[in-house]
Order: structure tokens, then sequence, then C-alpha cells
């Protein structure tokens, strides 16, 4: 678990790396150490809409410089959108999601998804999906339709959790900022 200084650093260094690159000013580097994780997401969202959000599983570098890194690539990477402009940087807001371990379960078990504890993530083939445990939270989602949506990011069957895709949770800590 971070602590209230780590996740306020966290943040702080979320924000600096958005503002900087939208602004095309050279990236800062970051060389303090922050505690180890699995992986790690950012999210912004303007106005309370989503505006950019991608993240990684496995970590290449150090948990600060890979929020930096995930937090410029949301703000001008995510195909779903286009890149920020330096006029969308006011009423941003982000969070971070700091990923456990992935853990490999039976999406058959009823137990084995908690809402709003698990995020998740389905493999079929070449093809992976992940959905972040706010998610289901956020629209309402029962476990199967948690399940179903999950699948549909990986653009494999909505029911291929039920057909031999394998599924795993993971546990996050979520934090944010209100900009």
């Amino acid at each position: 678990m971070l602590s209230e200084a780590q996740r306020l650093e966290l943040l702080r260094v979320a924000r600096e790396s958005i503002v900087r690159h939208v602004n095309s000013q050279t990236p800062l580097t970051y060389t303090h150490d922050t505690p180890t994780a699995s992986g790690v997401f950012v999210t912004i969202k303007r106005d309370g809409e989503l505006r950019g959000c991608l993240g990684v599983l496995e970590m290449r570098s150090t948990l600060i410089e890979e929020v930096a890194r995930c937090a410029r690539d949301s703000a001008t990477q995510d195909p779903r959108f286009a890149p920020m402009t330096p006029g969308e940087l006011q009423n941003m807001s982000l969070d971070i999601s700091v990923l456990g371990p992935l853990e490999e379960i039976d999406p058959l078990d009823e137990r084995a998804i908690e809402i709003g504890r698990h995020g998740l993530v389905v493999e079929q083939g070449w093809r992976r999906g992940l959905l972040l445990p706010q998610v289901p939270m956020e629209w309402g989602w029962t476990r199967e339709q948690f399940l179903r949506q999950t699948c549909r990011k990986a653009k494999i069957p909505e029911d291929a959790w039920r057909t031999g895709a394998r599924v795993y949770r993971f546990d996050a800590q979520v934090f944010g900022d209100k900009g």
C-alpha cells in the first residue's frame, strides 16, 4: 500500500508530465525510489468524462517513471481520443491505479470476482482486454456484465470467458485528484 505522501507525489508527477508534454516542454526525469508494483494505469477525465486511459501490466522501469510515461501516453496516445491540447488542461482530473499481481481464476466460480475490489484481464490467443476495478462500479455492472465487457475490450466474443478464454483478476490501489 502506498502512503498518502507517495500517492500525492505520483499524482503530482502524472499531472506535471501531462502539462509539460502537452505544452511541448522537455519531460523531467525522476530518480527517487517508489514502491514496486505489477502494473499501473493513469486515467484522465475532463469535466467528469473519460479523456484518456493507458497503462502497463508489466513494469519496465520504476513506478514513478511508469506513472510519468503512462500519464503522457494517456494524454496523447489513447487511440479513442485526439491528443490533448493546452486548452484541455483545465478541469482535468486524474486517477492512478497501481496494480497488484495477476491471479488466474475460474470465472465460473461466483466467489472469484468481487465487484469494486478486483480488476479483470481476459486473454484468448493474442488478444487481451483489461478493465480496472472501478469500471463496473461506475457503470453499475453485475459480475457477468463485467466479464462480458472485458471480453469485448479484448475484441473476442462476449461469452469467451465461458468457453476457454483465460481470466485473471488483480487488486489495485486507486487514488485520484480533483484537478
